[in-house]
């Protein structure tokens, strides 16, 4: 990154990007989402933690629309989000998603599932969208499988995969939805690293995750739910260090001891 990059980075940080107000959500009796107002700012990344069932993947879900909600407003970069149709499939462009699960086409190879999209949806010419999705490959460490198939990759391969297609596709924001949950533990290190590397290059990022050490050491800021409300929000050093509420104290009480 030039000078003039960087600066143009730090110049763009501070715009709120992602703007959750009063938002609310039901599931049949269950109150999912309780009157969530967040606000996300360009180059921000935003680790949301808590425990089981707290709402932290339905918010997730909410901001690209695999969620509706049932009250409340959510606009990205300064635009309500869009009901339906054309204008949909445009706004899931401009928002990056990686979930628990790496949803790979497993009938496409590697270069495939990473080109389809910006093909498909950006109108980007089939040698251009190869050439950008080599580089990302690479970037993400899996340059060398790019013929292969997602059965031929190991979890944490293919979760690269899946980051990769997303940023294929140049959102302005990504969310990463418990993206090593499903992951065997010597694959995890090599999917965060991945995301500690897109942090450190100013992406917006909202991820939902079990990782406290992600979460202290990429994180602009940490998310504390629980029962579908946000109970606390703080830097990583302050949340860690000195949770103010009581059921943050719990939450950490009982995962940092093991």
């Amino acid at each position: 990154m030039t000078v003039q990059e960087a600066a143009a980075v730090t110049a763009a940080r501070g715009e709120a990007l992602v703007v959750l107000s009063g938002v609310q959500k039901h599931f049949g009796a269950l109150h999912a989402l309780r009157d969530i107002d967040l606000t996300v700012t360009r180059g921000e990344v935003v680790v949301v933690i808590g425990p089981s069932g707290s709402g932290k993947s339905t918010l997730c879900r909410t901001i690209n629309r695999l969620e509706t909600i049932d009250e409340g407003s959510i606009t990205l970069d300064g635009k309500p989000l869009p009901q339906e149709g054309k204008a949909l499939a445009a706004l899931r462009a401009e928002v990056g998603m990686v979930f628990q699960s790496f949803n790979l086409f497993a009938h496409k190879t590697i270069l495939e599932n990473v080109t389809l999209g910006p093909i498909k949806v950006r109108g980007v010419k089939k040698d251009e969208a190869e050439r950008r999705a080599r580089e990302l490959l690479e970037r993400v460490g899996v340059g060398h499988q790019a013929e292969k198939y997602p059965a031929q990759l190991s979890g944490g391969q293919q979760q690269r995969v899946a980051i990769a297609r997303a940023l294929a596709m140049e959102p302005k924001v990504m969310l990463f939805d418990e993206p090593t949950s499903a992951l065997d533990p010597e694959m995890i290190k090599e999917v965060l690293d991945v995301m500690v590397d897109l942090a450190q290059q100013g992406m917006t990022m909202i991820v939902v995750t079990h990782e406290m050490g992600f979460a202290r050491t990429a994180a602009d800021r940490v998310v504390f739910m629980a029962d579908g409300a946000i109970v606390e929000e703080n830097t990583p050093e302050e949340f860690f260090t000195n949770p103010r509420s009581e059921r943050a104290q719990d939450f950490l009480g009982k995962i940092l001891k093991h």
